[in-house]
């Protein structure tokens, strides 16, 4: 699977979903797509020429799962006794710099110090922590996204893994299913949603969501 988004991305440009043909669905499961590049001298003779088949349950997927990841703010709730945390300077720094991108998941972190706090590092306490149905948050989640929010690609949001597992199931159960027929209108919309995507190659479970069938 890595090797064939790998592949994908020596043929194909993410701004080609955009002038992409829709050709048709096949199997109720597939949409076969065109792409035709021209010749930089605007000669009508196409450059390259090729079909490729997307798997509109993974597309889908992988859109609402992206879409999930960058908007969705989750509950929190307050914790009965506040949690004093063993921060490094280096840590507490990020998560000041980065108190929206907490709140975002979840966790809310004060700052007023522990008054019988026997080190430094003890002057940073967990106030708030996510809350969900099916999935139970701690300190190690916290952990995990302050060591990410040390090397994010600025804009990008940070989630932890249980919140990406979390968004994988909700995105699954609301994407389009293998098996539905499709109009015109609704498979265009997933091929152009795929331009859009920060890595639109493979759905949040690894699956690939296109191949390159054949040049023509």
């Amino acid at each position: 699977d890595e090797e064939a988004a790998v592949a994908l991305l020596r043929v194909i440009d993410k701004a080609d979903f955009a002038s992409m043909d829709v050709i048709g669905q096949f199997n109720l499961s597939f949409i076969v797509v065109r792409r035709r590049t021209r010749a930089e001298n605007g000669e009508d003779m196409a450059r390259m020429d090729d079909l490729f088949i997307v798997d509109q349950h993974a597309a889908d997927e992988k859109y609402i799962f992206e879409t999930l990841q960058q908007t969705t703010r989750i509950a929190s709730q307050k914790l009965f006794r506040p949690q004093v945390l063993e921060l490094t300077a280096a840590d507490e720094l990020v998560a000041r710099k980065n108190a929206d991108v907490l709140r975002q998941n979840g966790f809310e972190l004060d700052y007023m110090g522990v008054p019988d706090a026997q080190s430094p590092s003890q002057r940073v306490c967990l106030i708030a922590q996510p809350t969900s149905k099916s999935t139970i948050f701690d300190t190690e989640d916290l952990e995990e996204l302050l060591h990410l929010l040390h090397d994010r690609p600025a804009g990008r949001m940070v989630r932890c893994s249980k919140a990406r597992a979390m968004f994988a199931m909700r995105a699954s159960r609301k994407s389009i299913m293998i098996g539905t027929p499709l109009s015109l209108r609704q498979m265009t919309s997933v091929v152009r949603h795929m331009g859009t995507m920060d890595q639109p190659w493979h759905c949040p479970h690894g699956r690939p969501t296109m191949r390159h069938l054949s040049d023509i």
